[in-house]
């Protein structure tokens, strides 16, 4: 059964888009040097050029954007006002927590926080999975609770191969290190020389990298920025293009980087297809709750949003209408949702 759906309050949601905003200014706090534009691909990437000695070098920091730009230009006078934006981060997290927000645990938190300090999700990451449906509570405004939905073991993150092989950047320190800092140790798989998974001993805490598949396949393939490989899955282009900021609750904030609340929706519905398949019903039926409980917040609040979501994944091909039609079958408050925005 969908958990009941419950809203925070205006001003609680404000103060979550505020730690945001402030998260994000960080990031144009921490140049050093010139912040300088490129051209690859048709798209144009941000990034901080500074001098040490001799070398010349460049430092990542995102897409193009309007937002993007305006940080830039104010770096010096965010740079500034580093520790009074730190004090309040601080406070908007307390007042958060103080909501009720589902903050990240401290194997979660400090996991999470130690990829976003050494660029996991600047290079490109996006949070995927579980913890990113519990940060919806805050872009949505959406209350949750400590319930099946809301529940893992296991952190997901994902990004394009073809992006990590035009930023011209690793992260720092290397994922060997974080993942032996904090106890983690390599899962192994088939090919031994690659390692996608962690494991950690004392929590059983599990992170998977994954990346886009483009061919008939499903391997592994590598994810330069990150320094490590990643499966590869089919319909996981749709769910990471063009992800959204959010705010993890914990210390004075993380800043990662999660899917559309629209294209999440839909895609847990494909997922949920796939999983009927094999040994994870369990974690078929819990991919259409989060579909169920995200898509009944979006036909009322971001209805379009919804439909146009909808509309690009079935066009995309036969494969990808049959699953959505396959769960639709199985999930009435799906199909009625869907029903409702068209």
């Amino acid at each position: 059964m969908t958990p009941e759906l419950r809203h925070h309050s205006p001003t609680v949601h404000a103060a979550y888009n505020d730690l945001v905003s402030l998260l994000l200014d960080e990031t144009a706090a921490e140049i050093k040097g010139t912040p300088t534009a490129r051209h690859r691909n048709g798209r144009v990437y941000w990034y901080d050029r500074y001098r040490i000695g001799d070398d010349v070098n460049e430092r990542y920091l995102g897409e193009d954007s309007a937002a993007m730009r305006g940080r830039v230009d104010r770096h010096k006078e965010l740079n500034e006002k580093r520790l009074e934006r730190r004090r309040e981060r601080a406070r908007l997290v307390r007042l958060l927590r103080g909501e009720r927000f589902l903050g990240m645990d401290n194997a979660t938190g400090s996991l999470v926080g130690a990829l976003a300090k050494a660029g996991v999700f600047r290079l490109g990451g996006v949070l995927v999975g579980t913890n990113a449906f519990r940060l919806y509570e805050g872009e949505l405004g959406i209350r949750l609770g400590y319930d099946e939905t809301a529940t893992t073991n296991d952190i997901d993150i994902a990004s394009f191969e073809r992006l990590s092989l035009a930023i011209g950047e690793t992260v720092l320190p290397s994922m060997d290190e974080v993942f032996a800092n904090l106890d983690f140790s390599p899962v192994g798989s088939l090919d031994k020389a690659r390692v996608w998974r962690w494991r950690q001993s004392k929590s059983q805490t599990l992170v998977e990298f994954l990346t886009p598949s483009f061919a008939d396949e499903e391997g592994l393939r590598e994810l330069p920025a990150l320094g490590v490989a990643a499966q590869s899955l089919h319909f996981l282009n749709y769910l990471i293009s063009d992800p959204i900021p959010a705010a993890a609750v914990y210390r004075d904030g993380i800043l990662v980087h999660i899917p559309r609340p629209e294209k999440f929706a839909i895609h847990k519905l494909i997922v949920a297809d796939r999983r009927s398949e094999g040994p994870d019903s369990n974690k078929a039926r819990k991919d259409l709750m989060q579909a169920e409980l995200m898509m009944s917040f979006l036909a009322q609040d971001r209805p379009t949003d919804l439909l146009e979501a909808y509309e690009d994944a079935v066009s995309r091909g036969p494969k990808w209408e049959e699953r959505l039609t396959r769960s639709l079958k199985r999930s009435q408050k799906a199909t009625e949702l869907i029903t409702s925005v068209q």
